[in-house]
């Protein structure tokens, strides 16, 4: 059925095809019993919960930041069967991202390359709408800086989105790793992430109630630059690392390379980033040991892509693209 209605959602634009068919599902989901009975198959049959950094997570899969920017969809992304959700990128001001287009699919490599540019209502509007979430769905909250603040600057806007934000989310999610920011990705170095930290965990102490916080990196570090950064993970004192963001490189694939320059920027996610997202993390969970989670993130469309971040020592799993290309019956079809 879904790839039926899947033909038909991408003869739309990306980003129009993704408003309908939220907006389209949530609808059908208010009538009661068809409802009952759709948001009944949508949920995982063998669930396990997992507590992960101090947090009980109904089920160990859950959807990246980017599907849902501004919380406008966590009752029916709960109903759906997602055992978390992370909102955002979300900035301390509202932006419009980058111009359309600026989502694109490549059906034959079953990967998307998006240069959005952390477009979002702001971070009070998201707030507002995070004070009537759904109970039971663990909400994370990944933050960013604003396009126009300059690097010299970046921090101000991260303490101020994370401040804001703390009360309303499980869990916080420092971005510093999206290619579609310009500058963005020269903050992942020793002295910003170090400075960065030291200023959260103080904001953290001023806190009723103590939250983990998160990095989430990307993909395309060589691996003397992962032990780097593994030291500065460790001095910090991040509390957990998503691994990982989307990718610049654009090797292997299937689309042809008159279309891929035709894009142009952005970052790619799905398929092709499964094997060097799954580097990445096997490097951190090597010489980490242990010491903090990890969540896997990067072309996870099956049961076998999910074990295999698992294996790579992953605690949770989250997906993204693949939930455009299987549809809404992902999580069931992964943990069933």
């Amino acid at each position: 059925m879904y790839n039926f209605l899947k033909s038909i959602l991408f003869l739309l634009s990306p980003e129009a095809a993704h408003e309908f068919a939220l907006k389209s599902l949530s609808i059908v989901l208010r009538f009661p019993i068809l409802g009952n009975w759709i948001r009944k198959s949508f949920q995982p049959i063998k669930a396990q919960p997992a507590v992960v950094a101090g947090i009980t997570f109904p089920n160990t899969i859950g959807l990246a930041a980017g599907f849902d920017k501004n919380a406008k969809w966590l009752h029916l992304l709960k109903d759906l069967g997602f055992g978390h959700v992370e909102i955002g990128t979300v900035t301390p001001v509202a932006q419009p991202g980058n111009p359309a287009p600026r989502l694109f699919r490549l059906p034959q490599d079953n990967a998307l390359i998006n240069r959005m540019g952390f477009n979002n209502d702001g971070i009070d509007a998201v707030v507002e709408r995070l004070k009537n979430r759904p109970a039971g769905l663990v909400v994370g909250g990944n933050i960013g800086k604003n396009k126009i603040t300059p690097n010299e600057q970046a921090a101000n806007d991260y303490t101020t989105a994370f401040d804001k934000i703390y009360d309303y989310v499980d869990y916080l999610v420092v971005n510093i790793s999206s290619p579609n920011t310009p500058g963005l990705r020269d903050l992942q170095e020793d002295e910003f992430i170090c400075d960065l930290f030291a200023k959260l965990h103080v904001i953290r102490t001023e806190k009723r109630i103590w939250k983990p916080i998160f990095l989430k990196i990307a993909p395309d570090f060589k691996q003397s630059q992962v032990h780097t950064l593994i030291d500065t993970i460790k001095k910090a004192k991040v509390d957990g690392v998503i691994a990982t963001n989307t990718t610049i490189d654009r090797s292997n694939l299937n689309t042809s390379q008159a279309k891929i320059e035709k894009i142009g920027a952005g970052g790619l996610s799905g398929k092709p980033v499964y094997e060097s997202s799954n580097t990445i993390l096997g490097f951190l969970a090597m010489e980490l040991g242990g010491q903090i989670p990890l969540i896997g993130v990067g072309g996870v469309f099956t049961k076998e892509d999910y074990e295999g971040k698992l294996s790579r020592g992953a605690s949770l799993v989250q997906v993204y693209t693949g939930f455009v290309y299987v549809g809404p019956r992902i999580v069931r079809k992964i943990l069933s």
